[in-house]
C-alpha cells in the first residue's frame, strides 16, 4: 500500500505564504504524476496543480502565477510554494499521486488526507 503524508498547512494572513508538503511512502516503484487538488466547504473539489516525474508543470487558472509546484523524486515528495494568498484559497488542501508498485503493472491513484489552509482577509 502507498500513504501520502502532507503538512505546511495553517493560519496566514492575506497576501502571505505558505509551503505544503507531501510525502508518497510505502509499496513505490514509481510515481507519474504529483499534484495537489482543493476544497473548500460548500464547494465541489479544485484543481490546484500538477507535475510531471519530468517537471513538467500545470496549474489552475486561479492560482497560475501565485503557486508554484515542484518535486523531489529522490524523496517522494512534491511541494506547492504558495505566495499571495487570499481569503478564497482557504481550502482543505490533498496531495494526489499516481503509483506504480511493480515494473510493467498499471498506475494506481493514491490521495492524502489533507491539510487545511485559511487564510485571513
Amino acid at each position: 500500500q502507498v500513504q501520502l503524508l502532507e503538512s505546511g498547512g495553517g493560519l496566514v494572513q492575506s497576501g502571505g505564504s505558505l509551503r505544503l508538503s507531501c510525502t508518497a511512502s510505502g509499496s513505490i516503484y514509481s510515481i507519474k504524476h504529483m499534484g495537489w487538488d482543493r476544497q473548500a466547504p460548500g464547494k465541489e473539489r479544485e484543481f490546484v496543480a500538477v507535475v510531471s516525474q519530468d517537471g513538467d508543470t500545470n496549474y489552475g487558472d486561479s492560482v497560475r502565477g501565485r503557486f508554484t509546484i515542484s518535486r523531489d523524486n529522490a524523496k517522494n515528495t512534491v511541494y506547492l510554494q504558495m505566495t499571495d494568498l487570499k481569503a478564497e484559497d482557504t481550502a482543505v488542501y490533498y496531495c494526489n499521486a499516481e503509483v506504480r508498485w511493480t515494473p510493467g503493472f498499471d498506475f494506481h491513484d493514491y490521495r492524502g488526507q489533507g491539510t487545511q489552509v485559511t487564510v485571513s482577509s
